[in-house]
């Protein structure tokens, strides 16, 4: 099973057992994070999508350890002014680790239906 979540306005493919590196996030190494903001739950044989997100499904991480990435260097130049300016940048990130992904799939009644081509009536000036 696994599910499609959105972790602060990005998503993230969870299944259980694996790590994933996230956006920083509040609270230490050891903390139990449940996020509610799931997109799309798959069973393996079933799919449900959220309108936004589906209902009474979430999962639960732990958090591992908190970081910074790489530095990226931001460089700023204008031609024949003299204008340069050079910036670092070092992003924040916590790494978690996905425990469990709770939710069900339900059997849809109706299938999705697939929209008819729509009518083109002639109307009586077109006709003379």
């Amino acid at each position: 099973m696994y599910a499609i979540i959105n972790i602060s306005g990005k998503q993230y493919k969870a299944s259980e057992g694996i790590k994933v590196r996230v956006a920083k996030q509040t609270g230490d190494a050891g903390t139990t994070l449940t996020f509610d903001e799931v997109l799309m739950l798959n069973d393996g044989k079933k799919m449900e999508f959220g309108n936004p997100t589906v209902q009474g499904a979430k999962v639960s991480a732990v958090i591992l350890d908190h970081g910074r990435d790489r530095k990226i260097l931001v460089y700023k130049k204008k031609r024949r002014k003299g204008y340069q300016r050079k910036n670092g940048h070092r992003q924040w990130y916590t790494d978690i680790e996905i425990k469990k992904v709770e939710g069900t799939v339900s059997a849809k009644s109706a299938p999705v239906s697939k929209k008819s081509a729509p009518v083109i009536e002639k109307s009586s000036e077109e006709e003379e």
